[in-house]
């Protein structure tokens, strides 16, 4: 039986930066931060660009021009929440059904006027269906979201 700890990925990192600060460069520095091996196209990717509003989408466009379209933004509360749904299968492609996708929602939470804390949850993992679990085990990695916030953390510092 699956528990419900199962199906939930949660990291979380502390930033020295104004909760603003660390919720724009989140959203507008995506693509600084978000490793290029993370990649659906066939071509390496040129910039991956996060559409900041309910609907928008995060989106890798190739060096050829193609897009690839992983995630769509279903919150989008600055400078405190973001949550975006997670479109991308056990087998490592687009999912277009949205029952079969997860949701990653990150919060921002000041610590100091200038340290804040980044929360991330990634949930309902068992919505992808057969071999969830791939979903699971590659997100908690190190080379997952771990990789996505140190980077993101390091991105901060070398802006400060």
């Amino acid at each position: 039986m699956t528990q419900a700890a199962d199906v939930v990925v949660r990291r979380q990192i502390v930033v020295q930066a104004p909760i603003d600060k660390a919720f724009t460069a989140f959203t507008e520095r995506f693509g600084d931060f978000k490793p290029p091996e993370h990649n659906l196209l066939g071509v390496p990717i040129a910039e991956t660009v996060f559409d900041p509003q309910v609907g928008g989408h995060i989106t890798d466009r190739g060096t050829d021009g193609s897009e690839c379209r992983w995630a769509t933004v279903r919150a989008y509360e600055p400078p405190t929440r973001i949550v975006f749904s997670w479109d991308i299968s056990p087998q490592w492609q687009i999912e277009t059904d949205p029952d079969n996708t997860s949701e990653v929602e990150v919060l921002f939470i000041a610590e100091t006027s200038q340290r804040t804390r980044v929360e991330l949850e990634h949930r309902n993992l068992d919505r992808h269906g057969d071999g969830w679990q791939s979903v699971r085990d590659g997100i908690a990695d190190d080379a997952g979201w771990t990789l996505y916030l140190d980077r993101y953390a390091a991105l901060l510092t070398a802006g400060s």
